[in-house]
């Protein structure tokens, strides 16, 4: 089978390399009304939130697939929930993002080079141990993103500090809460 050379062909030129029009760190000129520095700054900072939320999501799905025990109904929904809200949150950080004119960290191997939330074992722990560690993840990212919050504010960057408020942190503590109080201890009542 021959292909045409013809520009109207309808056959796909496959196996395509494309050459890097933007490199990652970087951020290109939007008319936002922001600084450079502020620009620069933001995406740096919403990147390894971005890193650490992506993470956190995969955590969740780890979890929900592996959960054990008398909770696992409850614990296999909630955590499914949780990990749609912390993927509705990556796509807003990358947004944003990209909106101040940088490049979102995507890549899972790069996501793993930025990351500061530990790798959790590759087998099934017990479950007080996942939820510890869900919890660790979300005080990781929630340290980051009032840091972040407060710094992007003071350098004018409003669009920032907002989506860390209102977004990530926000929803980082009602996560976290609804995962902390699965591990108090209650006394069992015998009737």
């Amino acid at each position: 089978m021959t292909t045409s050379h013809n520009p109207l062909s309808s056959q796909p030129r496959l196996h395509q390399k494309g050459k890097v029009i933007q490199e990652f760190g970087t951020v290109k000129q939007f008319p936002l009304g922001l600084s450079y520095d502020a620009r620069m700054y933001s995406c740096q900072r919403l990147n390894k939130v971005l890193a650490d939320t992506q993470i956190l999501y995969s955590l969740y799905k780890k979890h929900h697939w592996n959960m054990r025990g008398a909770t696992f109904y409850q614990l296999h929904v909630l955590l499914d929930k949780h990990a749609g809200e912390q993927l509705e949150l990556v796509d807003t950080i990358a947004e944003r993002v990209q909106t101040l004119g940088g490049v979102a960290v995507g890549d899972p191997r790069h996501v793993a080079e930025i990351t500061s939330i530990p790798r959790p074992p590759d087998g099934v722990e017990e479950v007080p141990g996942m939820l510890a560690r869900l919890l660790e993840a979300h005080e990781t990212i929630l340290v980051e993103a009032h840091d972040a919050a407060a710094r992007s504010a003071e350098l004018g960057d409003d669009g920032t500090n907002d989506v860390l408020v209102s977004q990530v942190i926000r929803t980082g503590e009602l996560q976290a809460w609804f995962l902390a109080e699965h591990l108090v201890d209650t006394p069992l009542v015998r009737v």
